[in-house]
This record gives structure tokens, sequence and C-alpha cells, in this order.
């Protein structure tokens, strides 16, 4: 058998549809949706735990805000999270349009050879009388053509292109993910999000420019394969033919092939360890040369081009890819999860409770420290007042204490309005700040050393009484914030599980 013949099991294999679940993988699928569902649910009912400020906390008080800016971000992000479902829903209904054929999409830069090596595939299906269907996205819908996609550098930079092999694949040329047109960019991300496997193409001339693994990062994360595939590997040589020189084209040896592989394949390792993707998803490259294998006919020719190993890496990638799609439901409910409502909850809500808590107990200690900060302002204001009272009333103790008690009345008011702006704190009740002084205090000196005690004892019991009663208006949101961090912690470990025991 030649190579030639060698590739009808691969085009047969590529080109019939993809294996249906069986029941048991089916009924295990529903089970994993159930759980995503249910592991949703929880996590929005412990964001319902309204975080509510206590009676004791104006409206204006800064922990009053926060925790109002926490209630109402939690209401917005719930929101979202289901406009974010109902825009996935495109992209879904995609995936069944297509749910019998393996998606891969074809990415790499324009000069990459995307566009020639499908229609290279094409013809090869075709010549073994599977059906072939063209198409490419012209204002945001998908338009079906006969003709094969076109090739060059600048005229399809802008243009998501794809063709349908046999009935069971679909290869899709993508430009650069950021690079497509405003009106197909909607359809191209539904393209892209539809996708089981990806094919990462790059000339040989400058092979695995890992950067361009940016773009497909978010794609890898969801665990499709990747196969990284070196194309135009190939040279013009200069040979004498009939007495004279021409120049010729010649397939890569296979030792620079060999050593192009291995640095790929070093490259992209290194750049997935640095995105934080779990290398299982990457193949070994293949290198191929689609122009040598057109422009020399005969039995070898598939096999010297690298054709029939890439045909055997395709159909490695197929595997993954299939069962990728089999679970693909899951697949997206778990990606919408993680990236939209984990993602926000991460970036946002988690940030915003820390906040909130550190500042929670900020304030608990700076209330302690104002209440010795009042008592000194305080001290300040009445104690030079003292001498004048004493002299005035010092044989008119009655009179003495009422002239003090008033005086550290407005002056405990000040302070409290000063240092605990924020706060509702009751009315001052008749008792506080009441100076009392016993009878038969011999000479001015004892009596004014006793009213400083009493000054001094009515202003540490009214600041200490203040604090504690704005201490206590904090209390009722300490508990919840932490309760709410241990919830969505808590949740984002089980859904890791659940991301595993999927893809498992």
């Amino acid at each position: 058998m030649n190579a030639m013949a060698g590739e009808q099991p691969f085009l047969a294999h590529a080109g019939a549809s993809a294996t249906a679940a069986d029941q048991a993988a089916l009924a295990q699928l529903h089970s994993r949706l159930l759980q995503l569902q249910a592991w949703q649910a929880t996590l929005q009912q412990g964001l319902g735990t309204v975080l509510a400020p206590a009676p004791g906390l104006q409206a204006g008080h800064p922990m009053a805000q926060q925790a109002q800016a926490i209630d109402q971000q939690c209401q917005d992000l719930q929101t979202r999270w289901a406009q974010q479902w109902a825009s996935l829903q495109p992209a879904r209904s995609l995936a069944q349009d297509f749910e019998q054929r393996v998606i891969l999409l074809v990415f790499g830069k324009f000069n990459a050879g995307k566009s020639s090596l499908c229609n290279f595939l094409a013809e090869r299906f075709a010549a073994q009388d599977q059906p072939v269907r063209f198409f490419h996205l012209a204002n945001g819908a998908m338009v079906e053509s006969d003709e094969p996609l076109r090739e060059g550098a600048t005229e399809t930079t802008a243009r998501l292109q794809g063709l349908c092999l046999g009935t069971g694949l679909v290869l899709l040329d993508t430009p650069g993910l950021h690079s497509v047109t405003p009106e197909n960019a909607a359809l191209t991300q539904r393209f892209t999000e539809s996708a089981d496997g990806l094919l990462w193409l790059s000339s040989s001339t400058s092979p695995g420019q890992v950067q361009e693994l940016d773009e497909l990062a978010r794609e890898l994360r969801r665990n499709k394969p990747l196969l990284p595939v070196i194309t135009r590997s190939d040279l013009i040589e200069e040979d004498e033919i009939d007495g004279e020189i021409q120049k010729c084209l010649r397939n890569k040896t296979e030792a620079n092939r060999t050593l192009q592989e291995a640095d790929v394949q070093a490259r992209a390792q290194g750049k997935l360890r640095q995105l934080g993707i779990d290398l299982s998803v990457l193949k070994d490259p293949v290198s191929i040369s689609v122009h040598a294998a057109r422009s020399q006919p005969g039995p070898d020719a598939l096999a010297d081009a690298g054709l029939l190993r890439l045909y055997a890496a395709i159909t490695e990638v197929l595997a993954p890819a299939q069962a990728y799609k089999q679970r693909k439901p899951g697949e997206v409910l778990l990606h919408h999860l993680e990236e939209n409502v984990q993602g926000a909850i991460d970036a946002e809500l988690l940030p915003q409770l820390q906040r909130l808590q550190i500042a929670l107990a900020q304030e608990q200690e700076r209330l302690q420290h104002s209440k010795a900060a009042m008592l000194r302002a305080a001290w300040r204001q009445t104690i030079p007042a003292l001498p004048g009272l004493l002299e005035r009333y010092a044989e008119q103790l009655p009179v003495l204490c009422a002239q003090v008690d008033a005086l550290l009345r407005g002056e405990i008011t000040e302070q409290l309005r000063s240092h605990l702006a924020g706060y509702v704190l009751p009315a001052l009740p008749a008792g506080v700040a009441a100076v009392a002084l016993p009878a038969g205090i011999a000479g001015p000196d004892a009596l004014y050393a006793t009213l400083q005690n009493a000054v001094r004892e009515q202003l540490e019991m009214a600041f200490a009484a203040a604090v504690d009663t704005c201490s206590h208006a904090l209390e009722p949101m300490v508990l919840p914030v932490a309760q709410m961090q241990a919830h969505l912690r808590q949740c984002s470990q089980g859904l890791h599980s659940l991301g595993t025991a999927l893809r498992a």
C-alpha cells in the first residue's frame, strides 16, 4: 500500500460523524450539570446575606457605605451573570448545529499557511469522494460557498473562513482573534468558543512564536487539545536539469525538522507554564510542507512532506477533542462559572470584602484611640475653667457642681461630635457628668484637687460608654463579612473539584 492509499483510513476516520455519547456518559454529564447548577444556587444563596449596618451607624458612615456597596455589588453581579449566560446562547446553539462534527480551530499569523493547509485537506477529502463544504463570515452571518478558501496575506486578514470535511470535521481558518472586523467579531467569538481542539500553525521561517498563544489562552484553559504545526518546512535549492541550473522546491531534512519540532515543543511548554495551563493539552509538534506535497507528485510525496505524520497527529487530537465535545454542555457552564462568576468574585467581591474587614478592624482600633484623644481634648478645655468657677462658687458647692456639670456636658457633646461622627449615640442621660463633692473639704487646694479628680472620672466614664456603644454598633457587621468570605472560598474549592470531576 503506497502513501497515497495510506491516507484513506485517516480521511474516513476524520470525516466520519462524531461518536455520540453513550447513555452512561449522558447520564454522568446530566449529573455534572445538576451539580454545577446546584453550586451556583448555593453560591448565590450565600450572597443573599445582606451586610446591613447596625442601627448604631448613620447612613453616611464609611462602614455603612462600604456595606451598602457590597450589598449592591452582590445584586449587580447576579444580574450580570444572568446576562452573560444569556449571551452564550448563540455559541451554544452553534455548537448544537455542529454537534455531529468535531470543530478544530486553525490559528496562526497570516503567513502561517492556514488557508493552504485547509484547501489541501479539502482536495484530499474530495479526491476520496468525501463531501466538502466551504463557508465564510460576511456581515456577521455564515455564508456557504463552493470556492476554496482565500489564500493571501492581506485580503484574508480580517476574515474568518472554514470548511466542513466529510460529515464529522470542521476546520475554522481564523485571523488573529483581535483583528476581525466588528461585524464578524461576535460570530468569530462564537466559533472560537465552540471549537473542540486547536491547530496552531507557524511558518518554519520563524516557528513557535509563543506570544501568539496569548490569544488562545482562554480556550487552552478550557482543556482543549493543542497541536502545533510547523508549515512551509521546505527550501529552494538549485539543481542541474538537462544542462541548465533550475531552482527546485525541496523538503527540509528530517534532522532539521526534528530540531525545529523539539524547539517549538520546549517553547510551547514554557509558555503554557507561564499561562498556568496544564501541559497535557499540548501534543507533539509536526512539521509539513503543503507546497512540496503538491509540487512533487509520487507515491512518497505525502510521507516526504510530513502529511502522513500530520494525519496521525490530527487523529491523536480528535480523541480528546471528541471527548471535550461530548462534555461540552458541562464545559460551557463550567467556563461561565469559572470565568464570569468565580472570576468576578476573585477580582471584585473578595477584595471588597477584604477591604471592609480591614476597615472594621482599623475602626475598632481607632475607637479605642479616640477614647484617650477625647479625654485629652476635653481635659484641656475644662481644667482651665475650674479656678474661676471655684473662686466664684467656693461657698456654694451645689451651684459649683451644677456649673461644672454644664461645662462637662457641653465639652463631652463637642468631643463626641468631633470624634464619633457617623454613629447614632443616645442623648446624654441626666447622670452623665454629674459631679458630686463631699462636704467638709478643708481648704481651696483640697477642693480643687477633689474637683479635678471628679471631672476626670466623669470624662472617662462618658467617653468609655460612648466608645463601647460605637464598638458594639460595628460588631453585627464583622461576623457576616467573615462568613461571606468563608462561603466564597469554600465555593471556590467546590467549583475546582467539580471541574476536575467533569474532566476526569
